[in-house]
């Protein structure tokens, strides 16, 4: 009889796993470690943004609290309202908060609610979302953003402008706008002020934006400005903005 050797199977491939190492052949059991190759090189990470612990934030504020019943946190820009267009770092505004992780291709989920923050200008639409791949300097990144207020706007066009890609700094959403108008920014339903559930797929230069559990991306990237970079990830905010984030969570 062939003596069984041990086998270390990671503890995110389940228990199951070794229930049937336990049990099974050994050539039985050599198919189950072929099948779970993929797993073994798999990781996840979990931020559940119920406290500021290990958050850098960059020309922004940011502070735990609880909204609409769910524990988050609360980013806000470092300057008054009134102060924020007089000579702003960039046409986006606000700035981003780093959390600990390093990720280059894979998923990043995370539940998010945006509004203009009081006093604001009249421009502020609740820009928040999500940057990645972010550079040891933190103004060079990846970013997919939502702006809740033109979800359900009277009027198509601004609909037209709910969801955007940036990729910072060399091009904000302006510059993209008027070089490629309508390719990287879509329409998607939104609720200012409500909690949304993002989804980014990332992998190699092209990324995907997912929102509230849609099957179908809102917005494709196929051509990421930095390419197949790596490097953190990132709750943004942009101009006039108050926005909460919550569970996030990033696999690869």
């Amino acid at each position: 009889m062939l003596r069984k050797r041990p086998i270390l199977i990671p503890p995110q491939c389940g228990i199951i796993a070794n229930i049937m190492y336990r049990f099974a052949p050994f050539t039985v059991v050599g198919a189950i470690v072929f099948l779970l190759v993929p797993c073994i090189g798999s990781a996840q990470q979990s931020f559940p943004l119920d406290s500021i612990d290990g958050l850098r934030p960059y020309d922004v504020t940011v502070e735990a609290t609880t909204y609409k019943g769910r524990k988050a946190v609360r980013v806000f820009p470092e300057k008054a309202a009134n102060l924020e267009l007089v000579t702003p770092k960039n046409g986006e505004g606000g700035g981003v908060v780093v959390l600990p992780a390093t990720f280059h291709d894979g998923t990043i989920e995370v539940e998010v609610a945006g509004k203009p923050r009081q006093g604001a200008s009249s421009d502020a639409r609740g820009f928040v979302g999500v940057a990645f791949r972010v550079a040891d300097n933190p103004t060079q990144y990846e970013c997919f953003y939502i702006r809740p207020t033109n979800g359900r706007a009277p009027d198509q066009l601004r609909r037209n402008h709910s969801a955007q890609y940036i990729s910072m700094p060399e091009y904000e959403w302006s510059r993209l706008r008027q070089e490629t108008p309508g390719v990287y920014e879509s329409y998607v339903d939104l609720v200012p002020g409500e909690w949304t559930k993002i989804k980014i797929t990332v992998r190699g230069p092209k990324a995907e934006l997912y929102v509230n559990g849609s099957t179908q991306p809102v917005l494709i990237v196929n051509d990421l400005k930095h390419g197949d970079s790596k490097g953190a990830v990132a709750l943004w905010i942009g101009l006039g903005t108050e926005g909460y984030f919550s569970d996030l969570q990033i696999s690869e």
